[in-house]
């Protein structure tokens, strides 16, 4: 269970949610007492899917737990308090039929859209939702929690744009290209985004153990104010975001802010078909031991 420090939990709670997260430092002083409480309808999540996955093609229908990954998605963020709505966006007729299927909402998009983030661009422009959370569709085992805390950050005054960050305690994460990692300001608020180990230890003195954490892997959910991912994705892609081939630096080479959630978190996102059969071997060790339970 992630858990809060004490006058953190009390603050959060205050919100009526009740939600149990780990935020820390910085973010717990400068972001929770901003809060204001959001409506049931300003909050919507909308899911990006689409079939042609470079590494795992047709990843968002593939069904060996019996259900597609996109319904997985779909059904944990369901379970966020915070939502008036959950959407998949789509170009693909395969995965539309599969959602509509399983009773989801799916909204057809264009086909030439160049991320994600366009494609949720193009659904919410069609939506009355104040706050949009966009989930990436390969993160099957999602903790709800997480998407609560993102709305509620989003909503904090001032707050055009929010994610999310975890410690990284592992020195084969630190080192991956393929983990994103991040370093914020004392507000909160992104400094740069990298595949890189940043900051560089210089003297060699940035324990993985430190606490708090020296290196942060972000975790790739986001909260827009809709008015801003309007504006955002009008802009053309950055020197930067073409570089590190990061899409969230294009907000930072233009000085706006994305503020930063901390919580205490390993993400198990799907990017592989070995992703997938771990994820498909955790799933169906999880439903043996809850038959074995009810057997009991």
């Amino acid at each position: 269970m992630l858990t809060l420090s004490p006058p953190v939990a009390k603050g959060f709670d205050s919100l009526g949610g009740g939600r149990i997260i780990a935020l820390r430092w910085w973010i717990a002083r400068t972001t929770i007492r901003k809060v204001r409480v959001l409506k049931d309808d300003e909050a919507i999540a909308i899911i990006p899917a689409r079939y042609a996955s470079k590494r795992f093609p047709g990843k968002a229908l593939a069904s060996e737990t019996g259900k597609p990954l996109v319904q997985h998605v779909y059904e944990q963020v369901a379970k966020c308090k915070s939502l008036a709505e959950v959407i998949v966006a789509t170009d693909d007729e395969r995965i539309f039929e599969a959602v509509k299927a399983f009773g989801g909402v799916v909204r057809m998009t264009r086909a030439d859209h160049a991320s994600g983030t366009d494609r949720v661009a193009e659904v919410a422009a069609g939506s009355d939702a104040e706050i949009i959370i966009n989930v990436q569709g390969d993160e099957p085992e999602l903790d709800p929690t997480l998407v609560d805390l993102l709305v509620d950050l989003t909503g904090a005054d001032g707050v055009e744009m929010a994610t999310l960050a975890a410690p990284i305690r592992n020195p084969d994460e630190l080192a991956s290209h393929n983990v994103n990692k991040v370093v914020c300001d004392h507000d909160g608020n992104a400094l740069y985004f990298s595949r890189c180990p940043i900051p560089y230890d210089r003297d060699g003195a940035a324990h993985l153990t430190a606490d708090p954490p020296r290196y942060l892997k972000h975790i790739g959910i986001y909260g827009f104010r809709r008015s801003f991912l309007a504006e955002m994705t009008s802009w053309p892609p950055g020197v930067l975001e073409r570089i590190e081939r990061l899409e969230q630096l294009r907000v930072l080479e233009h000085g706006r802010k994305i503020r930063v959630g901390i919580v205490e978190y390993d993400p198990r996102g799907v990017d592989t078909p070995e992703d997938y059969a771990a994820f498909v071997a955790r799933y169906k060790a999880a439903g043996d031991h809850q038959r074995h339970q009810r057997g009991h």
